[in-house]
C-alpha cells in the first residue's frame, strides 16, 4: 500500500504538467458527466461518447469531487475497436493521436465510431457522493500547438535552439553504457539540448515522426526547454525539415502518395507547419543520397526557411562559408525576389554529452525574436525571418537590426518602404562580440561604414541607406578576427511584401 501511494506521489508533478497541456482548446466538443456511490466501489463503469469521422486527435480532461473523502476514480479509454490506454489515478487526462500519445495510452489511428472512458473506482466510502466531468476535444490535422499548451516562458525574447537533430528514430546514434555506439535514445538528444542552455530544439528523424511519442513523455519534465514536433522529410532530390504538424505525412516524393512538392507544401500547410530547405549546397550521390536540393519546379514562395549553415560543414575549412554553405544558395532565392527566412542546424547525428561544449547540438545555434517560448510563437518568428545565426554557438552573443523609415520601424525579416530619395536609418547592436567587426551584404545600396570594429561587449552602430524606390534587401552579419562568420543575419527588405 505503501508503494502504491509513494508511485501516485511520485506522478503528481506529472500530472500537474499533463494537466495544463490537455487545455489546449477552450471550449469542449463533449462534456461527459456522472455521478459515483458506494454502489461503485471497487467497480467498473464504462462511459460511451462518439467520435466523428476526421478526428485525428482525442484529448480528455477529467476531474472528480470527494478527493477529500478518500474517493479515488481511475481513467482509461478503449476505441470501438480495441483498449487504448489506462493510467489509473496518476493522470487527469490524456491525449491520443495517430502519431503520438500521453505516457499510459497507445497512438494510433482514431478510429469514429463509439469510444468508451474506462472509470474504475478502487474507494468510495459509504454516503459520499463523486461527481465527475471529463471533457473530450476533438483534433482534426491542424493547428497543433504542441505538447504543451502553456508556454514554457513567458514574454517576448531572443531565445536559443536547434532545428535539426536525429535521434533511434533514424540514424543518430551514442555511445552505450559499454562504450558501444547504439541507436540513440531521443532522451539523450534532449539531455545535450539541455545541458547546452538550449531555449527550444526539435528533433527531426528521417520521415518519421515515432520520435513525438517520446518527446511527449519528456516534455513535463523538461519544463523549461520547448519540443516542437518535426521530421526531416528525405527525398531522392533533396531533404526539408518539417516543424509543427505531429501527424504522418507522404515524403515518397515522385510516387503516387506525394507526386510533386507543392502537394507536400499543401499537406504542410494544411497542417500549420513549416517546411526548410535542408543544407542545400551539399552533393548528392553515393556519399550523401539527395542530399543537394534539385527538386524540380520548387515554388519558392511556398518555402518558409533555408538551413544555410549545416553543422557538418562547420568542420570543413571555411566553417559556414564551406564549399557545401548553404548560403550562396539562400542568397541566389533574395535576390529573385523571395523572402526566406535562413537558419542553422546542427544536423547531430552522434550524442555525446561530454562533447557538447566543443561540437553537436546546439551548434550552429538558431536565435529567435518571439512574442514567447511557444511552439505557435517560435514558429510565427521564423516565418517573419525574426531570426538570427549564432554560428560559434554562444550562449549570450546578440545580434538586432531595425531600419526607420517615414515613420515606421522594422527589424530583421521584416519590409520597410524606402520610396527614391527617401532616407533609411539602420542601426546595430551586437552583444559579446568584443574583437569582432560587422559586414554587409544584400543587393541594396551599401553605405562604407566608417567602424565596423567591435571593441566591447556592447556596441551600436548607425548609417543611413538612401531608397530608390526598387526591391532590394540587406543583411548584417558579424565576423571575427579572422573574417569567419560569427553571427549571420537576416535581411531587411526595402520596398517589398511578403
Amino acid at each position: 500500500m505503501l508503494g502504491r501511494w509513494v508511485r501516485r506521489l511520485g506522478f503528481a508533478l506529472f500530472a500537474v504538467g499533463l494537466a495544463s497541456a490537455v487545455q489546449a482548446q477552450p471550449t469542449p466538443d463533449l462534456t461527459l458527466t456522472g455521478v459515483m456511490t458506494h454502489a461503485d466501489h471497487e467497480h467498473y463503469r464504462e462511459v460511451p461518447f462518439k467520435v466523428p469521422p476526421g478526428t485525428t486527435r482525442v484529448t480528455v480532461e477529467f476531474a472528480y469531487t470527494g478527493k477529500d473523502q478518500k474517493s479515488v476514480i481511475d481513467l482509461g479509454v478503449r476505441d470501438p475497436e480495441r483498449f487504448r490506454g489506462w493510467s489509473g489515478g496518476n493522470k487527469q487526462g490524456f491525449t491520443i493521436s495517430d502519431a503520438e500519445a500521453t505516457p499510459s495510452y497507445l497512438p494510433g489511428p482514431i478510429p469514429a465510431g463509439t469510444w468508451k472512458l474506462m472509470l474504475g473506482v478502487p474507494n468510495l466510502r459509504a454516503g459520499v457522493e463523486a461527481h465527475y466531468t471529463a471533457k473530450v476535444f476533438f483534433g482534426r490535422g491542424t493547428g497543433f500547438a504542441g505538447f504543451s499548451a502553456a508556454p514554457v516562458k513567458a514574454g517576448p525574447g531572443w531565445y536559443r535552439g536547434d532545428l535539426h537533430m536525429h535521434t533511434a528514430n533514424s540514424d543518430g546514434t551514442c555511445l552505450s553504457m559499454k562504450g558501444v555506439h547504439v541507436p540513440c535514445p531521443v532522451f539523450r538528444t534532449v539531455e545535450a539540448a539541455h545541458a547546452r542552455g538550449l531555449d527550444f530544439i526539435s528533433v527531426t528523424d528521417h520521415n518519421d515522426t515515432a520520435q513525438n511519442n517520446a518527446l511527449r513523455e519528456l516534455a513535463p519534465y523538461y519544463d523549461d526547454l520547448l519540443l516542437i514536433p518535426g521530421r526531416e522529410l528525405t527525398t531522392f532530390w533533396g531533404h526539408a525539415n518539417i516543424w509543427g504538424p505531429s501527424a504522418p505525412m507522404d515524403f515518397q516524393l515522385g510516387s503516387t502518395r506525394a507526386p510533386t512538392l507543392a502537394a507536400i507544401q499543401t499537406e504542410v500547410e494544411r497542417a500549420g507547419g513549416l517546411i526548410s530547405i535542408n543544407h542545400p549546397g551539399q552533393p548528392s550521390g553515393e556519399a550523401c543520397m539527395g542530399c543537394g536540393w534539385t527538386v524540380k519546379d520548387t515554388d519558392f514562395s511556398r518555402i518558409q526557411a533555408i538551413e544555410v549553415v549545416n553543422g557538418g560543414a562547420l568542420r570543413l575549412p571555411g566553417g559556414a562559408e564551406s564549399v557545401i554553405s548553404g548560403i550562396p544558395f539562400w542568397e541566389a532565392r533574395l535576390n529573385a525576389g523571395f523572402r526566406i527566412t535562413a537558419v542553422g542546424g546542427s544536423d547531430s547525428h552522434d550524442i555525446d554529452i561530454s562533447k557538447v561544449a566543443a561540437a553537436g547540438v546546439g551548434h550552429p545555434t538558431t536565435v529567435v525574436h518571439a512574442t514567447e517560448l511557444s511552439q505557435p510563437a517560435i514558429l510565427a518568428a521564423i516565418r517573419a525571418g525574426h531570426v538570427f545565426i549564432d554560428i560559434a554557438a554562444s550562449r549570450d552573443r546578440r545580434l538586432e537590426v531595425t531600419a526607420a523609415s517615414g515613420g515606421r520601424t522594422a527589424e530583421m525579416g521584416d519590409a520597410i518602404a524606402a520610396p527614391t530619395g527617401q532616407p533609411v536609418r539602420v542601426t546595430v547592436h551586437v552583444s559579446h562580440a568584443a574583437g569582432g567587426s560587422l559586414s554587409l551584404a544584400g543587393n541594396a545600396p551599401k553605405p562604407k561604414l566608417a567602424d565596423t570594429a567591435l571593441s566591447s561587449d556592447d556596441e551600436t552602430r548607425t548609417f543611413e541607406v538612401s531608397g530608390d524606390g526598387q526591391h532590394h534587401w540587406l543583411r548584417i552579419d558579424v565576423r571575427g578576427p579572422d573574417g569567419k562568420l560569427w553571427l549571420l543575419g537576416n535581411p531587411i527588405y526595402f520596398n517589398a511584401v511578403r
